[in-house]
């Protein structure tokens, strides 16, 4: 006899109000992204993301500066020169990665800005997809991962994600259809506060490029980034 689900058993995903109300309530969701991003979950409370994933509920996360006030905030807390901090801006926003950023004062950190600081540095994610505009707006302070649960590589659709997160976490459904192309967490910049780049762990922006020393080139003319060494 076959034991296999039925197909109504599959976990489905979820719409914008009910993905808003977990987010007022403080409950971890998990966001598409177009490609090469792959999914993320997120909520108003770290510990949230963390309990979501399956993992200790104070590992560090990312804060999500997805909203014009929360760049302006961190500015007087990071490290960084003018330069770098436009730069740092471009990378986010334009790049998509993920930022490894210095603390200025990193035995002084705010609040909302701790689960997001380790060992003098603090991680970035801004990817703001228009799609998701009207949603994220009403959450400006976000802590994000990649929407895997442990020992699991990232979701890349709401589809895949399902099984893993719903319907204790939400799954918001793809508000528009989603290209089938090749999907990665994304890749982390570590920003120095001169504005060097370095590579701290590879991932969708630079997948395409033959190489770490290659990928930095490309940082380096197209957001005229320091050289390499």
């Amino acid at each position: 006899m076959s034991h296999r689900p039925a197909a109504d058993a599959t976990p489905a995903t979820s719409d914008t109000a009910t993905v808003r109300r977990a987010l007022t309530q403080g409950r971890a969701v998990v966001l598409p992204n177009p490609a090469p991003l792959t999914c993320v979950v997120t909520a108003t409370q770290p510990t949230a993301v963390n309990v979501a994933k399956g993992r200790p509920a104070d590992q560090a996360v990312a804060l999500w500066a997805h909203h014009p006030h929360t760049h302006e905030e961190l500015t007087e807390h990071l490290d960084l020169s003018p330069d770098a901090h436009r730069l740092a801006r471009r990378l986010l926003t334009e790049e998509l990665v993920t930022l490894l950023a210095p603390l200025r004062r990193p035995h002084d950190v705010p609040s909302w800005l701790a689960p997001a600081a380790k060992d003098g540095w603090t991680l970035l994610f801004a990817a703001r997809w228009q799609p998701l505009a009207p949603l994220l707006d009403d959450f400006p302070l976000l802590y994000v991962s990649s929407a895997n649960r442990t020992g699991h590589p990232p979701a890349t659709t709401p589809a895949d994600a399902a099984p893993h997160f719903a319907p204790r976490t939400p799954v918001l459904t793809a508000p528009t259809p989603l290209a089938a192309s090749p999907r990665h967490a994304t890749t982390t910049i570590r920003l120095h506060p001169d504005a060097r780049t370095e590579l701290h762990r590879h991932g969708a922006q630079d997948h395409p490029h033959p190489s770490t020393e290659h990928y930095l080139n490309h940082l380096h003319h197209t957001y005229r980034t320091p050289p390499t060494a």
